[in-house]
């Protein structure tokens, strides 16, 4: 049994930026907090067809909204509609969904790659990842 591929919208306000074609993250917080709405939903831990429905709803309220001296991030709105999904679908208690998420948010690039490098050993011969 294979798992389906999820087909995100290309076009329409549920689709995600793009350039060429392939994604564009303009900061690591927002790939961080696609990758972790992809794994939930391969998981089956929440509806992707539930969380597109509060994207789409978050997006319509700023446009709504225009928050004064803030840009649209459709990466905030879909932080907020993942926020909102999470806190639904009871996988964190609502109060911990914005701590939790202002955590992940700051962890800086790299920190979570999964490997042990021995960087303590490491003199100056280096790996390729920029770790200093």
């Amino acid at each position: 049994m294979t798992t389906p591929t999820l087909a995100l919208d290309v076009d329409g306000p549920a689709a995600p930026p793009r350039s060429n074609g392939e994604l564009v993250f303009d900061e690591p917080w927002q790939g961080r907090a696609f990758g972790l709405t992809m794994a939930l939903v391969d998981r089956g831990a929440i509806s992707y067809d539930a969380f597109r429905e509060r994207l789409i709803t978050r997006i319509s309220s700023w446009e709504r909204a225009h928050p004064h001296g803030q840009g649209f991030s459709y990466y905030r709105c879909w932080l907020e509609a993942l926020e909102q999904e999470l806190a639904a679908s009871h996988l964190v208690a609502p109060q911990d969904v914005s701590a939790r998420s202002a955590q992940f948010a700051v962890r800086p690039p790299g920190h979570d790659h999964g490997h042990d490098h021995g960087h303590e050993h490491d003199h100056g011969g280096g790996h390729g990842h920029g770790h200093h």
